[in-house]
């Protein structure tokens, strides 16, 4: 339901949410989190411009989460991220254009439960929460 870009993303900030106060480069990232550097350097780009995380150039720089993005719900990571490629939840399972509440399919019922769930999933998590 949501991209490995956007996956990539919750597991960098996951990463940086233990590391509060520091300064975190790449590569560190990369060898910890096993994801390919030049991938993650686009998605750290991504996360300054939208001010998730600061960055500092040169020796003694690096990526360091910003402590008022903590409270920020992932919802709005995966948006960033996904924003028109994330998959529409409201999609049938089973390809049917007509599927809805009043024509549902054999699925419909338990995807419309699953949809809510993830939504409230998204919504209610925060980026603080991701640190394992």
């Amino acid at each position: 339901m949501i991209s490995q870009t956007a996956r990539y993303a919750l597991q960098t900030l996951g990463y940086l949410a233990t590391r509060i106060g520091t300064r975190t480069t790449v590569d560190e990232i990369a060898r910890e989190t096993g994801m390919p550097s030049n991938y993650l350097s686009k998605i750290l780009n991504q996360l300054r411009k939208q001010g998730i995380v600061d960055a500092e150039k040169g020796w003694g720089g690096g990526f360091e989460l910003r402590r008022k993005a903590l409270k920020r719900p992932i919802l709005h990571i995966v948006t960033m991220i996904d924003g028109a490629n994330r998959a529409d939840p409201r999609d049938c399972l089973l390809g049917r254009s007509d599927c809805d509440a009043r024509n549902p399919c054999p699925l419909h019922p338990y995807w419309e439960r699953i949809r809510e769930i993830h939504e409230e999933m998204l919504s209610e998590t925060r980026i603080g929460d991701l640190i394992a």
